[in-house]
This record gives C-alpha cells, sequence and structure tokens, in this order.
C-alpha cells in the first residue's frame, strides 16, 4: 500500500504550499480508509488500545468486524442511507465502530457528549431527526426518558445489560455478517456535529467523507511530519467534539498509528503525563487549558513525545519554552472551528514562530483577513478570517438551517466571526471574536442554551451568559439574571446551576452567578451581552 503521507518531508512552509495538490479520490468512504482497507492487509494490527478498568486491544480486523456486525443489524432495523445514526458515548474504540457502522451504510454518524442534559440532547436528537441511538449503559436512562418526543427515533443499542426495545450493542457486534461497504462519493455527507449557538439554537454542521481528507496537512504538520515509525497517539478531548475525533482519532487510524483511548471523568493533569509516558504516546492533541494544568504538575521521567498539537487560543511564550524545555517537544499551534478545521497553523521548523501568532495557512487551505467588501485588509489592520470556498474541510451546509448557511458562506468565503490582523510576513494575529462564543476549558460554548435553561426557574424573568476571562480556563461562564419581584435568593444560586447541569450539560455550568436589577437591551429589544463583560 503506497504511503498516505502528504509531505515527504518538512520543509519551509513556502515550498510546503507551493508545490501542494489535494488528492482526494472521486469514491470514498471515511470507514474504508480509517478502517476496512488496512484490516485487508494488517488484520492483527493494533488500531486503538483502551485504558479503563481493563485494557483492551482492538485491531483494525476486530474494528472491521464488529463494524460489519453493526451495520447489518442497523441496516436489518431500517437504517440506510442519509439516516442519522447518533453516538452518545463517551471516549472508547465502541465509539468509533458505531462510526463505522454508519458511514459503511451511508448513513450520518452524530457523535453527541456524554454530560449532554435533558434539553441539549433532546434538541439535537430532534433537530436532526435521528433513526438511531448508539448509547453507553450509564447514559441510556437519558435517552429513554426523550422516546416519545423523538417520533424519528427507532432503534436503540445500548451496552450492558439492556431489555425491550432496546438492543445489545455487544450482541449487535458479534457475529459473521457479510462486509457492509456503501458506494458513497467525496461530496456524500458523513458526520454531523452539532456547534455552539450564540444567537439561536445550536446548528448542526454537516460533512462530507472529503473532510477527513481536508485535516491532513495541518495534521502532519502540527504533529512534526506525522506519522513516524513508533508512532502512538492520544488526546483528552472526548471525540463527540471535532477536535477529539478530527485532530487525533481519526487520522490515527488512516494512517496506521496505534491510538491510545482513555477518557478521564475529570482531567487530571498528573493522571494525563502518567498514561502519556506508560505508552509511550508521541503525538497528542492537548487543548491550552490542559497545557495550563499540565504546567502545574510534575512531569514524570520517560516521556517520549515528539510533539503536542493546541489549539482553541493562542499560547504565549511561556508555554511555548515549557514544551521544549519540560516535554522535549514543540506545541504546535492550530486554527479552525467545527465548520472549517484546522485551516491556520504556527509549527516549529516551517516558519518563525511569534508567540501570540495563529502562523499561516496550512498547504491546499486559502485564508484571508477581509474587511468591509471582502477587501483584503492592510498589514496592522483587524478584519475577518475567512476561508476561501470550496475547500476538502469546509462543511456541506448547516442542517435544516438555509438561511444560516447563507450567511456563512457569503460570495465565496466561509465567516469565522473572528477577527485577526496580519503581520508583515503573512501570520495571523488573533483579535477578537465577532459573536457571543464562550471558550471555557477548550470547549466553545454557546450562552443560549444555557439562558434557556435559566429561564425555566419561576423566579427568573431574565438571563443573560457571558465569558469573563480566567488565567487557567480561558474564560468561566458568568450568568447575569433579573428576578421576579419578591423573589428569595437564599439557595437560588445553587439551584440554579443544578437546572444548567440537568437539562444542558456539568460543563457549562455557571461559574458564577450576579443577580441584576436589570439587563442592558438594544432598541429592538436584544440583550447586549457583550456590555455585561466585565461587570461584578
Amino acid at each position: 500500500m503506497p504511503s498516505d503521507r502528504l509531505f515527504a518531508q518538512l520543509r519551509p512552509h513556502a515550498e510546503l504550499t507551493a508545490g501542494f495538490t489535494w488528492r482526494i479520490p472521486q469514491n470514498l468512504n471515511i470507514a474504508e480508509v480509517c478502517c476496512t482497507r488496512r484490516a485487508r492487509t494488517e488484520p492483527d494490527r493494533v488500531a486503538v488500545t483502551h485504558i479503563g478498568d481493563r485494557r483492551e486491544d482492538w485491531t483494525y480486523g476486530a474494528l472491521d468486524r464488529a463494524s460489519d456486525n453493526l451495520a447489518a443489524v442497523l441496516a436489518g432495523q431500517g437504517v440506510g442511507p442519509g439516516d442519522r445514526v447518533a453516538i452518545f458515548m463517551a471516549q472508547n474504540p465502541r465509539v468509533l465502530v458505531a462510526h463505522f457502522a454508519a458511514m459503511k451504510l451511508g448513513a450520518i454518524s452524530l457523535p453527541l457528549f456524554t454530560l449532554f442534559g435533558e434539553d441539549a440532547l433532546r434538541y439535537r436528537l430532534a433537530d436532526s431527526g435521528a433513526k438511531a441511538v448508539v448509547a453507553d449503559g450509564v447514559v441510556l436512562d437519558r435517552v429513554m426518558a426523550l422516546r416519545a418526543d423523538l417520533p424519528d427515533l427507532a432503534v436503540i443499542l445500548a451496552t450492558g445489560p439492556v431489555r425491550a426495545p432496546v438492543l445489545s450493542l455487544e450482541e449487535a457486534m458479534t457475529g459473521q455478517a457479510s462486509p457492509q461497504m456503501a458506494q458513497t462519493r467525496a461530496e456524500d455527507p458523513a458526520v454531523m456535529i452539532y456547534t455552539s449557538g450564540t444567537t439561536g439554537d445550536p446548528k448542526g454542521v454537516l460533512h462530507a467523507h472529503r473532510f477527513l481528507y481536508g485535516h491532513l496537512p495541518c495534521m502532519e504538520l502540527s504533529q512534526a511530519g506525522f506519522p513516524q515509525p513508533g508512532d502512538v497517539g492520544w488526546t483528552p478531548a472526548d471525540w463527540a467534539w471535532i477536535g477529539g475525533l478530527m485532530d487525533m482519532a481519526l487520522p490515527c487510524l488512516f494512517y496506521g498509528v496505534p491510538l491510545i483511548s482513555h477518557r478521564f471523568a475529570k482531567f487530571e493533569p498528573d493522571a494525563a503525563f502518567n498514561l502519556m509516558a506508560a505508552e509511550r504516546v508521541t503525538n497528542a492533541f492537548l487543548p491550552p487549558t490542559a497545557l495550563r494544568l499540565m504546567r502545574q504538575a510534575a512531569p514524570p521521567k520517560g516521556l517520549h513525545l515528539r510533539a503536542v498539537g493546541s489549539g482553541g487560543e493562542a499560547l504565549g511564550a511561556d508555554l511555548l519554552d515549557w514544551g521544549h524545555s519540560v516535554l522535549g517537544c514543540p506545541i504546535n499551534e492550530f486554527y479552525g472551528q467545527t465548520e472549517a478545521n484546522l485551516v491556520v497553523a504556527a509549527c516549529d521548523g516551517l516558519m518563525d514562530r511569534v508567540p501570540g501568532a495563529m502562523g499561516l495557512p496550512a498547504p491546499g487551505h486559502s485564508v484571508a483577513v477581509l474587511g468591509a467588501d471582502d477587501v483584503p485588509v492592510g498589514e496592522g489592520k483587524v478584519g475577518e478570517i475567512c476561508v476561501a470556498a470550496p475547500d476538502p474541510v469546509m462543511m456541506l451546509r448547516y442542517w435544516n438551517k438555509p438561511e444560516a448557511t447563507a450567511q456563512k458562506v457569503v460570495n465565496g468565503w466561509l465567516r469565522t466571526g473572528d477577527l485577526a490582523t496580519l503581520r508583515g510576513d503573512g501570520q495571523l494575529i488573533f483579535h477578537a471574536r465577532d459573536d457571543d462564543v464562550i471558550t471555557s476549558a477548550g470547549y466553545r460554548i454557546g450562552p443560549v442554551e444555557i439562558e434557556q435553561a435559566l429561564c425555566t426557574h419561576p423566579d427568573v424573568t431574565m438571563a443573560a451568559v457571558v465569558g469573563e476571562p480566567d488565567a487557567i480556563r480561558t474564560e468561566i461562564v458568568v450568568a447575569h439574571i433579573v428576578l421576579r419581584d419578591g423573589a428569595e435568593t437564599v439557595g437560588l444560586e445553587d439551584a440554579l446551576k443544578a437546572l444548567v447541569r440537568d437539562r444542558v450539560a456539568a460543563h457549562v455550568v455557571p461559574r458564577r452567578i450576579v443577580f441584576a436589577d436589570s439587563l442592558p437591551m438594544t432598541a429592538t429589544g436584544k440583550i447586549l451581552r457583550r456590555a455585561l463583560r466585565g461587570q461584578h
């Protein structure tokens, strides 16, 4: 089998970009290139090692057989091309089995975060019209509680002991099903990932099979010439998010790099260091918050890191220096969003590293900083980061939201909503967000779902959620609340936090709640969230 690497060796950025061409086959299925083709030639090669209650080594052959069997069961239940298959599971190899099973049927896999509460889960399952859910047994009760609200949901599979109408995932993955593989094109839909809502409900970002290939240039460069013999990959980021799934998990399987699977209930820097040392991890995707927490811990002897990739915000010189001196490797940075991921990178050996800079467009991606009327801004001027369409890593569309899609991709440019300035050497410097997304502990959090949950409390008449700067988490979630006349505040803060935890998710619970007499409003009655930032 020919090498999958796009770049034979690392060279200056200008050389890599000038000679780059995309090599994306017209017919493409992510399950085929990340699992089945290697299962044919190297069935006993270890693909994923799960570190949990017990150690599990999954070979490419095992992943392929299990996903064939699951695909056959799903097909027998009426799941077919274009149907949405929700995957409501924490990081473990069965998540990948579910993705591949859906893709082998030409269906669309829909990863969902296991910390989602009732409202967040209901919205995503209903909006997507998911026909099937594959769930961890420990979160199955949340799915079952919503069945009456989900007329499209026909099939539920779960781990652990189950009873009708739920099917056993373990049983579904075993058997002797015939090989399954839909003849999909590179442009056919493959994965849908919901992104944070800032002015409305969360949006389902629909991606084609080609978007795997769109990630590869940045992946190879940010992971220091990935892959190399002996490479092992790991990320603490959950595979329900595009960072965990596409910045490490699927690229590892595509390249034949052993992937470590382990999800912390709560990120612990000492445990992360020990895991990387014990499993001889060479390449990791570590969000900025994880890096800051790890910097406060004492790393063990015996780390084998070659490179760390990080994204979500620009890192300072102190963290970059710490990477070289303590981790023994560069911390390379990249930029993107769910709609168009890994389009800009700052990497050692390819360019001069400028602390605080986002870097340069990754080969194959055309990125510009545009001002009014789509005119590029000059050096040092503020403009919006825009990605030229078409681009292999770019979304097909927002699910069921044509107006939002039309506002996102305008005049041949995908508008990121992020503002930057341009250096004379072409590197981008992040300036600010042009929306209300909160970046906290590696998560991009939209305020709307939190505000809606808070307003379900009978004492709350109005709520606005904003991010405030935080040294560790980048930002913390702060909720500004207007109460009904006569409302009792004793114990209310804890009750509101519990409400958000139960209805939305634990990771979006406000760290601080501010009770106010009123909220700043526009002339048309919209809350001015930006006017609340910095208020106490």
